[in-house]
Parts: structure tokens; C-alpha cells; sequence
């Protein structure tokens, strides 16, 4: 703040002295590159902050495996129900909870993308799943049709109640978004059910 007064100093040079010494009691470079001439004005020094990392504990097993001998490659088309136990099977045996899985194919009923994707990851004896999961990523992957396929660890394949309701779901939802739903594969311990053979699509 500048005071105004009387006095033998000029007011260009009170407001120089004030201007200066405020200056220097707050330490601003700027200011005392403006109060004293021919100073060299120098750049603050950055201050370095670290960098915080927030981390995510998975307690699924996520990514790549060793493929099993005699494993059909991403060309091979999935057209029967043991196709699909054949691919489905390594991934089954290795999750500990049930698991809904798409697989996404093109016109030729090739696996889209080489791998099926994980829709839901449920407990034990359960995995929820709503047909809005299941045709985003159908959407996304640019399907012509799906095959739906999910485990049970306990090893028997037979369905329950809910599997037959959510097949039914996602089925009728597969309808009006015109992309059709072949079949619907519960693997179990060396075994499978088809709803398609079995005459259960609806």
C-alpha cells in the first residue's frame, strides 16, 4: 500500500521506496527486479511433487495361458455345442466361480477377436447377468451372432432355474436387436449342456 503525504521526499521516489521495501518483505523476484535496476530477474525453481499411484487388487486370474495341445485356432468355425466345450473348457477349469462369457462371431461363426469375453464374474453357485452386458459387447464386437456359455464349478452341467430365465432374456433381447443368440453352453467337470439341443432356446 502506498502512502500519500507531505514532506521533502518526492512522491515518485516514496512510491519507489515503498514499492521496494514491500518487495523485499515478501520475497516476490518480481518485485525486486522492478525496485532495483539492473538486477538480472531469474525463474523461479519448479517444485517436483511426486506422483501418487492408486492400485486395484483383482482377485480374478485375468490374461493369457498356455493353450492346450491340439487347441483350434481363431480361423477354426464354432458350429456344434462341442465346439464350443472344446474352446470353453480351459477357461472353465481354471475359475473357482461362475462365469458368463460371450462369444462374439462373424458371418463365418468365427470367434471374433480369437477369445471369448468375461461378461460377469459372479460366487460360487451364481453369476448375475443382464442382457444389457451382453449385446453392448456384441454391439462393440460387431457380431452377426453369439453363443452364450457359462461354468459351474461344482462339475454338473445341468441348469437351474435362473440359467433358464436368463437364457430366455437374453434370447428374446437378442431378437429385437436382430442379432441372434445360437446357443447357450454350461460347462461342467468333462461335460456340457446345449439349450439349443436340447430345444431350450424359446
Amino acid at each position: 500500500m502506498v502512502r500519500l503525504g507531505t514532506g521533502s521526499t518526492s512522491s515518485s521516489s516514496r512510491c519507489s521506496s515503498t514499492v521496494d521495501d514491500s518487495a523485499d518483505r515478501r520475497g516476490s523476484t518480481a518485485g525486486r527486479a522492478a525496485g532495483r535496476e539492473g538486477r538480472v530477474m531469474t525463474a523461479p525453481t519448479p517444485t517436483h511433487r511426486r506422483t501418487r499411484f492408486l492400485r486395484t487388487l483383482r482377485l480374478v486370474r485375468q490374461g493369457a495361458f498356455p493353450a492346450p495341445e491340439n487347441y483350434p485356432t481363431a480361423s477354426v468355425p464354432i458350429r456344434t455345442p462341442r465346439d464350443v466345450f472344446d474352446r470353453m473348457a480351459p477357461y472353465a477349469e481354471r475359475e473357482p466361480v461362475e462365469v458368463f462369457w460371450l462369444l462374439a462371431l462373424d458371418a463365418q461363426h468365427r470367434l471374433i477377436g480369437g477369445a471369448p469375453e468375461a461378461i460377469t464374474r459372479g460366487i460360487l453357485n451364481s453369476s448375475l447377468v443382464h442382457p444389457r452386458e451382453v449385446f453392448c459387447a456384441a454391439i462393440v464386437a460387431r457380431a452377426a451372432s453369439v453363443i452364450l456359455c457359462h461354468n459351474h464349478p461344482s462339475g454338473d452341467a445341468t441348469p437351474s432355474a435362473d440359467d433358464r430365465a436368463v437364457t430366455r432374456q437374453v434370447v428374446d433381447a437378442g431378437r429385437l436387436l436382430d442379432i441372434p443368440v445360437d446357443d447357450h453352453v454350461i460347462v461342467g467337470k468333462e461335460s456340457y449342456l446345449s439349450f439349443a439341443e436340447q430345444g431350450s432356446l424359446g
